[in-house]
């Protein structure tokens, strides 16, 4: 843990740094001066505001870093946890060693992809922010309460939110509610039970909640920043997750009854507005990435070093092809989730549905919860809760604006739950391609009533896996321990409270 959060220097600084290296135009339109250190720069709801919009342009990553280890943008970090240990993408030409010993789930505690400084630099920021920000007051009087809480609930919500992450890639986690300065306030931690941790995250939540804003006035920064919609449907997240459907359920109706979102219609600017623009009536939360800071994803999946591809089996088994009526087709399938041609993950990197972005233009947002999901996640409470009726009616929403074709439809008996599980898992991974959380849903709905669907996480191994290697994977995947990544070695080697996950001892 002491690597983790190690940070040098002035509380001031380390806030300069992110700011300057993570400039983001539809974030920062305020920012200390340079030179401001840590005893002048907390004394006004300027500087105040500068450092929660730091918070956020920190998800975006260093315009300096390497793109490797403590320095990775946070997006391809969220990337490689929720889909590379799935079975919807493979290697490309630039996979790197690490990846492919995540895609064969080979995972050492030395990959380098296990290495969560990236997650926890924010947490740090956040902390800085949430101990710093009530200060602020005693020197501008202008600052009201209302102001401030609203500030410190987008710290907590996003601290949750990395939190949420941590606990659902790694299982238990150290918790850290304090910020660090500098090297004088170094702290060695243990590992907190995941348990407890999802109680933290509850309550950070339900606090932001009570003071965060519906609205800040413009749409780039409703959809950038956190508002009381985004916590709304982080906590159906986290009560899916925990189990709890009817909280669930009721957490998704704020958002649903809001009118303040919709489906963008699939007609034929669907992808224009949804992914190349973003920030369109679906988006609910979206890393905001534009021309003065570009996303990851251009070397990622299009150069002749792309590092992921589409699975070589996704166009079939998930979005069908109807071979009788070329007419007939998913549009989040082929020109939207894959380029057929070469097989290249298409979404984050194309400009129509046959041409590609060129590298000045790669700025497609990383959408962390659009309102597909909200209508996905309840659907999912609402199998387990005896209503898998409505569960239908909202999957059938989903198809119908995506113009699923026959081929895909099931015609589960509403009340067989491991039948609308399949259902709304196969929706799922059309629906979210590549978006990040495809194996936080197999893992999610497998381990629920003590793994009764194991089935689900060795089907998805066995649809994808290598023939060579299957079998190796399906023996460790029948060890619950080993659905978490290891702890990262330099970790454990610089932290002697902290114990390697189970599975990796």
């Amino acid at each position: 843990m002491r690597k983790l959060i190690r940070i040098k220097g002035k509380l001031a600084v380390l806030i300069l740094i992110m700011l300057f290296s993570c400039s983001c135009n539809k974030y920062l339109d305020l920012k200390p001066q340079d030179g401001i250190i840590k005893d002048e720069f907390w004394k006004t709801k300027e500087q105040l505001q500068a450092a929660v919009i730091g918070c956020y342009a920190s998800l975006l990553g260093s315009a300096t870093g390497n793109g490797t280890g403590n320095d990775r943008p946070l997006a391809d970090v969220l990337f490689v946890w929720g889909e590379a240990r799935a079975d919807m993408v493979g290697g490309g030409p630039g996979v790197t060693v690490d990846e492919v010993g995540i895609l064969s789930d080979n995972i050492l505690s030395s990959n380098s992809f296990t290495n969560w400084a990236p997650v926890y630099k924010i947490i740090n920021y956040c902390n800085t922010v949430l101990d710093n920000g009530p200060g602020v007051m005693q020197y501008d009087k202008t600052l009201t309460q209302t102001q401030l809480n609203a500030y410190l609930s987008e710290a907590l919500a996003l601290r949750a939110l990395m939190y949420f992450y941590l606990v659902r890639s790694f299982g238990d986690v150290p918790l850290k509610l304090k910020s660090t300065a500098s090297d004088t306030d170094l702290q060695q931690l243990t590992k907190t039970s995941q348990k407890d941790v999802l109680a933290q995250i509850l309550t950070d939540l339900k606090q932001a909640e009570s003071n965060a804003v519906f609205s800040y006035g413009d749409n780039a920064s409703n959809k950038g920043r956190i508002t009381k919609y985004t916590i709304y449907t982080m906590e159906a997240d986290v009560y899916l997750w925990m189990d709890d459907y009817n909280d669930c359920i009721t957490a998704c109706d704020k958002v649903i009854n809001s009118g303040q979102y919709g489906l963008v219609a699939g007609t034929g600017g669907w992808f224009n507005t949804l992914y190349y623009n973003g920030n369109s009536s679906e988006g609910i939360f979206e890393f905001q990435f534009d021309s003065q800071k570009l996303n990851p994803f251009y070397a990622m999946f299009l150069t002749n070093k792309a590092r992921y591809v589409s699975g070589a089996t996704v166009m079939d088994d998930f979005f069908g092809i109807d071979f009788n009526d070329a007419t007939d087709y998913d549009i989040r399938g082929s020109g939207a989730s894959v380029n057929t041609n070469d097989n290249n993950i298409f979404k984050y990197v194309a400009a129509t549905s046959t041409t590609y972005r060129t590298t000045d233009v790669s700025y497609a947002h990383w959408f962390v919860y659009r309102y597909a999901d909200v209508l996905l996640m309840k659907a999912e409470a609402c199998i387990n809760v005896n209503r898998g009726q409505d569960a239908l009616t909202l999957i059938n929403q989903i198809r119908t604006r995506a113009h699923a074709i026959y081929l895909t439809a099931q015609n589960p008996n509403v009340t067989d739950v491991n039948g609308m599980t399949d259902y709304l898992l196969a929706e799922r991974g059309r629906e979210f391609a590549f978006e990040g959380k495809r194996w936080y849903d197999l893992l999610r709905n497998a381990k629920r009533n003590n793994y009764a669907r194991i089935d689900i996480l060795l089907s998805a191994a066995i649809s994808s896996a290598p023939p060579t290697s299957q079998q190796a994977i399906l023996n460790k995947l029948k060890d619950v321990n080993s659905h978490y990544f290891p702890i990262y070695y330099n970790e454990i080697r610089v932290d002697p409270n902290l114990v390697q996950n189970p599975f990796y001892q």
